[in-house]
């Protein structure tokens, strides 16, 4: 693992809105499409931001962005498929900023899009892998900050498909529900310290994964990743205090106050 953290340096500092302001959040898949887009919002907010890849050229184009916004922002190299991986994430943005507030667990994978009687067993193990157990260890890890805070918010990112199967969707369908399930158990125990869990499905948004699942859909019809943002920062704030175990719809937030 290897972080690279990054103080404001650029003149073209933004104003932070506040509603984050000394929040430290974690975002994994933070390098690019909807994590990329939430990282920026977050920093607009005053947040502390750690996005985490295992890419180390999309780590260091997104780190750029985000300094350019004046962000004091820490870019960590590392592949979250073990728990120790997990582990040294956690302990990394401890040593560098002592807690995690905000936990954005983003990062996923597609997987084949095939009926389950020809699924292969590698691809099914993989996409459950990234998209359930990184979830479950990220969260985990970060509960050893958020407990004794007596606050938190962790937000898993979902999919339309986790409410409902759909033919040929796969591990990846049957990982987004495992998800919401997971979120569901850890609000109900987690209720008592003050942290909240809840996830947010995007809905159909202009990505590569996106555009991965439906090649022949054109992007331009879709809403861009900054308009999903929205229950992103709302979950993050301490305005969704008492909301836990609920799933939020992004359609529902396209242009609402809050």
């Amino acid at each position: 693992m290897t972080l690279t953290k990054e103080a404001p340096t650029n003149s073209n500092v933004i104003a932070p809105a506040g509603r984050l302001q000394g929040k430290v959040a974690v975002i994994t898949g933070g390098t690019r499409g909807i994590g990329l887009a939430v990282a920026q919002a977050y920093v607009r907010e005053g947040a502390k931001v750690v996005i985490a890849s295992r890419t180390s050229s999309e780590l260091k184009i997104a780190l750029g962005i985000l300094k350019d916004m004046g962000a004091e922002a820490t870019a960590t190299k590392v592949d979250l498929h073990s728990e120790d991986a997990c582990k040294a994430l956690y302990f990394g943005t401890l040593r560098s900023y002592g807690r995690i507030d905000v936990l954005v667990n983003n990062a996923a994978v597609l997987g084949p899009l095939t009926p389950i009687g020809s699924y292969p067993g590698d691809d099914w193990a993989k996409v459950m892998q990234t998209n359930l157990n990184v979830v479950y260890w990220m969260s985990k890890a970060a509960l050893g900050s958020m407990i004794p805070s007596n606050s938190g918010s962790i937000i898993n990112v979902v999919s339309s498909v986790a409410k409902k199967g759909r033919a040929n969707w796969g591990a990846y369908s049957v990982s987004k529900a495992a998800v919401v399930n997971l979120s569901e158990v850890m609000a109900e125990e987690n209720a008592k310290y003050n942290i909240r869990v809840n996830c947010v499905n995007p809905g159909a948004t202009r990505t590569m994964m996106r555009a991965e699942a439906m090649p022949r859909e054109d992007p331009a019809t879709l809403p861009s990743t900054d308009d999903v943002v929205n229950p992103f920062i709302y979950l993050a704030t301490d305005v969704s205090r008492g909301l836990t175990g609920s799933v939020l719809d992004a359609k529902d937030w396209f242009g609402r106050q809050f």
